[in-house]
């Protein structure tokens, strides 16, 4: 995904360059320990009190469409901040709660009203671009009490790349409308000549309203009771009652249980698992959207809230087994978006996927490349390569046949523009003026180096690259042969196997006991230890003597934490635990290790990178998986480091949990042979135990319970419909 991370180290060598995206740091997601909300294309992210109070490049705010469309808010009690009770998303992800008491109140220096006399509740959910809330006020006092509740807002409709760092030298135009007595309407023209509004209504009508807070005077008798409703609207114009926050936070019950309705359940023997698995399939079902294509994963809050080619296809690809839907959506969503024709601004060829869409108005302008920007090396092959595993899961013949026109653009993409110097490897080098300089998963503009510390220049092969592009062809021979196209299945294997002979020879590198991860424009290898290597394994291009030694090498002490893989091994020059991609600890990036893995028969090694994910979760709020965290070396009695602007929720990281099963379980389900099988199964020592439910292949739907028996595990069916066989091979 496009970058946002750390300011550069002081050596010159390492600053950005010209072509690259560069958004300082300046604030912590952490600092206020965010709660967030999604529905469609708006989010919100609240501090702990629901309050929406930073700086001006701090994430909290409502967002709709790459807009922030509410940069404060925050209630106030006679001018204070009252005292924090608690403060939780509930478990579905719909309402955000907040229960709050008033602090010591005085006046001309007399205690009028000791603390924790008034309890004050706050729901907030979001649905259909508006933001509801609800504000419940008991007074738990003997005496009667006056009171001052002020509401301060503002608006900025700042650009959300402006929000991240990026400096813009003009803005459009504002203007601010009363509509009524109870509600403010801020207009913004955008200088892309788009009208963005900012609607705020509260009921009952407050005592007095200006452009900068609404203030409410309540006098409450003992153990009476009062409600303040407020719904803030992005672009839409139009009167609100308070009946609706009751019949709108139905519905978006209702529409989080649709979503979920289509997966696979699993229940287990350890609660706080069962706790993370809740949490990471409420998680992931918030960041699904719905498009016109179906349904997709936007990648993660706050900063990259919107479709991204390579997060959604690896998301769809984690969720395969517990809901091949997410797959369509995203297959169908990118076939859409596929380039058609050449724009060098843009990073545009004939056949390549998306990397990322925005509409906001620097996007929109061209401020920002992003509106549809296709600069990703590795979208275009895995697109095809979870095309050919959706079949497989499914035998959607009509799907992939109406995809086949964007499967074949995309398979002569990889070899007409992917490897444009003809050496048989799929290489990038950035071509827009304002584009990524680095266009892997790994795409901070330091994240590929020698080990010099000298960043690789020129067209840059990347070892991930390489395996997703076998795989690519691999998975397109398996289309073509179902579709009857027998000779081009025959010319996609044979270029596989090429391939892969190339591979072997050009990126292992014996000293390093690992694959390089690149090679840079002059062929060179680019000779350090990374995270990239286990991809190979991923995606199987690597050879089983290989596969082993990487597996060696990952969890040597420089590569592993403690807590996980890291992605640059802490002997290497660029290592910093506390960078984006040169030495932190990605979840998705160890899930996606897991599967290869065990792909190449080390359950072991997949079990240990499993627990350490799950110990380091543990600490993280809510049982959480963030984008990433730090990769500093575990020690006792202390949790992992978090990264300061790391999103969370993130659709892959949210997904890990899901890879990981599928990884031990050695789970995969085929719709040819009618078979969900079970290779070598193995379950972590934290779960005895294990249930699936509604596991769907076909017309099949089944609930299979998992006992670990020390080392072994035994398979049994509990509930079928359906002919499918359950197949355990140990």
């Amino acid at each position: 995904m496009s970058q946002f991370v750390e300011a550069p180290v002081d050596s010159p060598a390492s600053s950005p360059t010209s072509n690259d995206l560069h958004n300082p740091a300046t604030a912590s997601v952490l600092e206020r320990r965010p709660r967030t909300l999604k529905d469609g294309n708006t989010f919100a992210v609240f501090d702990h009190y629901g309050d929406i109070v930073g700086t001006p490049h701090s994430p909290v705010g409502l967002y709709h469409k790459d807009t922030r469309h509410l940069s404060h808010f925050e209630l106030l009690l006679n001018g204070s901040r009252m005292l924090l009770l608690s403060s939780t998303v509930q478990h579905d992800n719909a309402v955000l709660s907040v229960d709050l008491a008033n602090p010591d109140v005085f006046s001309d220096n007399a205690l009028v009203m000791s603390r924790e006399m008034l309890h004050v509740t706050r729901a907030k959910y979001l649905w259909n671009g508006r933001c509801h809330e609800r504000i419940g006020i008991f007074n738990f006092d003997q005496s009667s009490h006056q009171l001052r509740f002020t509401l301060r807002f503002a608006v900025d409709f700042a650009d959300l790349f402006e929000v991240r760092g990026v400096h813009r030298e003009r803005h459009g135009t504002s203007r601010i409308e009363h509509p009524s007595d109870s509600a403010i309407l801020f207009r913004y023209q955008g200088l892309d000549n788009k009208e963005r509004t900012t609607r705020i209504d509260f009921e009952p009508k407050p005592n007095s309203l200006n452009d900068k807070e609404a203030v409410f005077n309540l006098s409450l008798a003992p153990h009476e009771r009062a409600s303040l409703f407020v719904t803030v609207q992005c672009d839409i114009d139009q009167p609100v009652r308070k009946q609706d926050f009751f019949s709108n936070i139905r519905k978006a019950r209702r529409g989080l249980l649709r979503a979920v309705g289509h997966a696979a359940t699993i229940e287990t023997s350890n609660a706080v698992f069962n706790r993370a698995l809740s949490r990471s399939m409420a998680d992931l079902y918030m960041l699904i959207s719905e498009t016109p294509q179906g349904l997709y994963p936007f990648a993660g809050i706050p900063w990259f809230s919107t479709p991204f080619g390579r997060d959604g296809i690896i998301t769809a690809m984690q969720m395969l087994w517990i809901d091949p839907t997410v797959a369509k959506g995203v297959l169908k969503f990118l076939a859409a978006t596929q380039a058609t024709e050449e724009d060098v601004q843009y990073e545009a060829e004939p056949g390549k996927i998306l990397h990322e869409t925005r509409s906001g108005e620097m996007a929109c302008l061209g401020e920002v490349p992003y509106s549809r920007y296709y600069g990703s090396i590795d979208s275009t092959p895995l697109f095809v390569f979870l095309a050919g595993k959706y079949f497989e899961r499914t035998g959607d013949r009509e799907t992939i046949q109406n995809l086949w026109p964007n499967i074949e653009a995309a398979l002569k993409w990889i070899d007409l523009y992917g490897d444009r110097d003809h050496d048989g490897f799929v290489e990038y080098q950035a071509r827009g003026q304002n584009g990524l300089a680095n266009q892997g998963w790994k795409d901070s503009y330091d994240s590929v180096s020698h080990n010099d510390g000298r960043l690789a220049e020129g067209s840059i092969a990347l070892c991930e690259v390489q395996g997703y592009v076998y795989a690519a062809k691999i998975e397109g021979a398996k289309l073509c042969r179902a579709l009857g196209n027998e000779r081009m299945a025959s010319m996609l294997e044979q270029q596989a196997q090429s391939l892969q002979a190339r591979f072997e020879a050009a990126f292992w590198c014996d000293d390093l006991g690992t694959y390089v991860i690149a090679l840079d424009g002059d062929k060179r290898q680019c000779r350090v230890r990374s995270s990239n290597a286990g991809h190979a394994l991923f995606t199987g291009i690597a050879s089983q003597a290989h596969a082993e030694r990487v597996m060696l090498t990952l969890f040597s002490r420089e590569c592993y934490s403690g807590w996980g893989i890291r992605t640059l091994a802490a002997t290497e020059y660029r290592y910093n635990p506390m960078s984006y991609h040169n030495g932190s600890v990605w979840p998705h990036d160890n899930a996606l290790i897991a599967i290869g893995l065990a792909r190449y028969g080390m359950k072991e090694a997949a079990l240990r990178a499993f627990q350490s994910f799950f110990d380091a979760i543990q600490f993280m709020d809510h049982l959480r998986p963030p984008e990433l965290f730090c990769g500093f070396k575990r020690r006792r009695n202390k949790a992992p480091t978090l990264y300061p602007v790391a999103c969370s929720p993130q659709a892959w990281a949210s997904a890990a949990i899901f890879t990981f099963l599928e990884a031990c379980l050695g789970l995969q389900c085929n719709y040819s042979g009618n078979e969900i099988r079970f290779e070598k199964p193995v379950l972590p020592v934290f779960v005895n135990d294990m249930h699936i439910h509604k596991l769907k292949l076909g017309q099949s739907c089944v609930d299979i319970l998992l006992r670990r028996y020390g080392s072994s595990v035994a398979v049994n069916v509990t509930s079928q419909r359906g002919d499918a066989r359950i197949i355990v091979a140990n």
